[in-house]
């Protein structure tokens, strides 16, 4: 398949979310514009496209895909400029991979699961780099997806850093878990683990979390909320 997939007409409204792919993990480009909208067109006739490269295919997958994309990936990463390059990272793997693909109706499971996999190497490098230096968040991402007081935005804040001192595994499926309201066996699937290791990721992060928030009773009302989201 063309490393680069250029789509003619009028550009995506999809604000910043960048058209380069990152430089880190490759040199292609991915800039998706289209003429107009098809949205009728079903799942399978849309895969067929896919793996034929068509040009329009390409853009639709884009236009339905990419915005479920960038909020998992930026509720994971707590970062929005890191979620964009996630977002340009999973659509060349799965664009790359298409043809692998089945059972058209599991496209946006296919979708998710790269999208997983792409967001657990980044935490995994984040984890790595932290090593050497300390890194504060470069934005705060309201997982409450309300308006935050600056009381709430400093609660959030401490949230991120705890979430931060967990393992790439288990902060993945906490999110996944708790904010995304996926269930045990969809994390498992996505991930490509057992739902035995969701289950204990899923322990181990909660009972970390509970035991460093005992040093910090704001944040029991925030996790609260949390897990009030569905």
């Amino acid at each position: 398949m063309n490393r680069y997939f250029v789509v003619t007409a009028t550009a995506i409204r999809l604000p910043n979310v960048r058209t380069s792919m990152p430089s880190s993990r490759s040199q292609a480009s991915l800039s998706l514009v289209v003429g107009q909208s098809r949205r009728d067109t079903n799942v399978e006739e849309l895969v067929r496209g896919l793996i034929a490269s068509e040009v329009w295919a390409i853009a639709e997958t884009w236009n339905r895909f990419a915005p479920m994309v960038v909020v998992m990936a930026e509720r994971c990463l707590g970062s929005r400029s890191e979620a964009d390059d996630a977002c340009q990272e999973v659509f060349y793997r799965m664009l790359s991979r298409v043809k692998t693909l089945r059972e058209p109706e599991r496209l946006r499971s296919f979708i998710y699961s790269f999208a997983v996999r792409v967001v657990r190497n980044a935490l995994r490098r984040r984890k790595l780099r932290a090593w050497l230096s300390f890194e504060e968040p470069e934005a705060l991402v309201d997982l409450t997806w309300g308006t935050l007081d600056v009381e709430s935005r400093d609660l959030l804040r401490r949230f991120h850093r705890l979430l931060d001192r967990l393992a790439p595994r288990d902060r993945l499926v906490f999110i996944l878990r708790r904010i995304e309201s996926m269930t045990v066996e969809e994390i498992a699937l996505a991930m490509d683990i057992s739902v035995s290791t969701v289950k204990r990721s899923m322990a181990h992060a909660s009972e970390r979390l509970s035991s460093w928030m005992q040093a910090d009773p704001g944040l029991a009302g925030l996790v609260e909320q949390l897990r009030g989201v569905r």
